[in-house]
């Protein structure tokens, strides 16, 4: 995991997925993300809301991350 604070595309990666991984978390349990805005959870209630605001923008990174992944040898 921390190997993953050295590589920029790995960085990148865990940032993605924490954003994918807090929108869905708070589509699906509203209340677990909510009454955490604060702190150091609060981290995951601002990821949710840029992958709730920023979607389009958000999917077409993931979709370059996936594709750099698969051209990469």
């Amino acid at each position: 995991m921390f190997s993953a604070l050295f590589d920029f595309q790995s960085l990148l990666l865990v940032v993605l997925l924490m954003i994918c991984t807090s929108t869905f978390v708070h589509a699906q349990a509203p209340s677990m993300l909510d009454k955490n805005k604060q702190g150091f959870l609060g981290l995951f209630w601002k990821s949710a809301r840029i992958g709730e605001r920023l979607s389009p923008y958000v999917c077409l990174a993931c979709f370059s991350m996936a594709i750099s992944y698969l051209i990469q040898p």
